[in-house]
């Protein structure tokens, strides 16, 4: 039985409450281990130990910081196996995923802001006219709240956590109650690695005690939230009164549009992956995919045997392209949708069974489902399902597409095949989306803008977007006559 504690103070420590929640292997649905519900006096012992920790921390030279960044980079992939086997058993995802994605992409996290901060500039503005300069100056915030998703867990939760740390913040951080291994992994590395005790703080426990009590908090400054869009409402409304500064990226219902004049192979190739990457339980994969008619029998016919020939089993197996869903409450949630299919305006056209292994007879498996619908205002165009279920739609015209691709209250990211020069530049100027790949998917420079539009999100990260966000802004006006 695996116990996870929390780290604060440069120091695993039991719940002030000594309250625990059950840690389950979702390949299994077994109890392998316990880990802390946290209290709001555990959050503020964290932030005590954060706040001790902010002076020293924000007056530490850049070459020092981006130093121990770099050396938790090196750390993370000296110790990928076990990392990954952690995220694996924890997730339910393929271990060679977690290997291949997860594991390397966090390490990336904290390399690429090591570097970053040491180029992060500030502008200046001369008025000779006025015999003036203006120079801007950026101070990191202090202590932040950092919390993160059960199905990136260590990339998504490297990923506030570095640029954070980078720009000199302090942070309070709580990851997935249904996924903390990592987090705790994480905590022995910061400590290897030289991170100064307080200045990274990892608080477990529900989001309804743990991360409320973060959010709620008057000294914490800013939130940079990952997770459901009703959880951000929540924290919107909590937050805006306090004037913290806000990052949310939220829910997804990302349309995936087909063009005739496509690269068939590679559209055919990576649309499995962008339906079917960690068992659909990414924010961005394409769950709504639209077809030009002249194509969309031959494609159906294609995909689906694609989608056939995927291997569901258990993470620790080499073969296995879909693993078991992150719990059983998300594995009842997803299978709710796939119970509602009518066969009037909406069509099974594979997948949706549970999948019983031998030896994981309790795992949360689901074979991937293509659903065929006739309306992109169904219940299943518009709401987030996030998990191995697509949806197939025919058009026949480019206005009908990108009217339906932009009817949905979601507007994360969208994926455009064609070949069409034009095309790609009008649709990636008119869909309402934070991000628009163009005959790819998942390809992520980690310079470049992340976020969403509408319902899901305010704000951006990556770059010196995110730099920007963890930093506050003064300007300085000099008058030199």
């Amino acid at each position: 039985m695996i116990q996870i504690q929390n780290y604060i103070d440069g120091t695993f420590v039991n719940p002030i409450q000594n309250e625990w929640i059950d840690n389950t292997d979702p390949s299994n649905g077994l109890v392998y281990g316990k880990i802390p519900n946290s209290c709001s006096k555990d959050v503020q012992v964290a932030y005590k130990a954060a706040q001790k920790a902010f002076i020293p921390w924000s007056e530490t030279s850049i070459e020092n910081r981006s130093s121990i960044l770099l050396k938790i980079a090196h750390l993370i992939e000296a110790n990928l196996n076990r990392f990954a086997e952690a995220e694996s058993k924890d997730n339910g995802k393929p271990i060679s995923v977690a290997k291949t994605v997860d594991i390397p992409r966090a390490a990336s996290n904290f390399r690429f802001f090591g570097h970053a901060i040491t180029q992060f500039y500030s502008e200046s503005h001369e008025t000779k006219s006025e015999k003036t300069i203006n120079y801007t100056l950026r101070h990191p915030i202090g202590v932040v709240g950092c919390i993160s998703p059960w199905n990136l867990p260590l990339y998504l939760l490297s990923w506030k956590i570095a640029p954070a740390l980078a720009a000199g913040n302090c942070v309070v951080a709580k990851p997935s109650e249904v996924t903390p291994y990592t987090a705790f992994l994480l905590g022995e590395i910061c400590t290897e690695a030289g991170l100064p005790k307080g200045v990274l703080n990892i608080v477990h426990g529900l989001g309804t005690s743990t991360g409320k009590a973060i959010v709620e908090h008057p000294h914490i400054k800013a939130i940079s939230f990952t997770g459901g869009t009703e959880t951000g409402k929540f924290i919107a409304k909590t937050a805006a009164p306090m004037f913290k500064k806000l990052s949310l990226e939220l829910g997804g219902k990302n349309p995936n549009i087909i063009f005739a004049d496509c690269d068939y192979e590679k559209m055919l190739t990576t649309t499995i992956k962008s339906s079917f990457s960690n068992q659909g339980q990414i924010c961005l994969c394409g769950s709504r995919i639209f077809v030009e008619a002249s194509i969309y029998e031959q494609f159906k016919i294609d995909f689906i045997k694609r989608v056939q020939q995927l291997i569901v089993g258990p993470p620790s197996d080499k073969s296995t392209q879909v693993g078991a869903l992150v719990s059983k409450t998300h594995f009842e949630k997803v299978q709710s949708y796939i119970e509602e299919i009518d066969n009037k305006e909406s069509r099974l056209l594979c997948g949706g069974k549970r999948v019983r292994i031998e030896g994981f007879e309790n795992g949360y498996y689901l074979s991937p489902a293509v659903i065929e619908v006739d309306s992109n205002s169904c219940k299943l165009n518009q709401e987030e399902i996030f998990g191995p279920v697509v949806t197939l739609m025919p058009f026949n015209s480019d206005a009908e597409v990108l009217a339906m691709a932009n009817d949905v209250k979601y507007g994360l990211s969208a994926t455009v095949w064609t070949t069409n020069l034009k095309r790609s530049l009008l649709f990636s100027e008119q869909l309402e989306t934070g991000i628009v790949w163009v005959n790819t998917w998942m390809q992520r420079d980690l310079r470049t803008p992340f976020g969403g539009v509408k319902s899901s999100g305010v704000g951006r990260e990556g770059g010196f977007e995110v730099l920007r966000f963890f930093t506050e802004t003064k300007n300085v006006c000099i008058n030199y006559e």
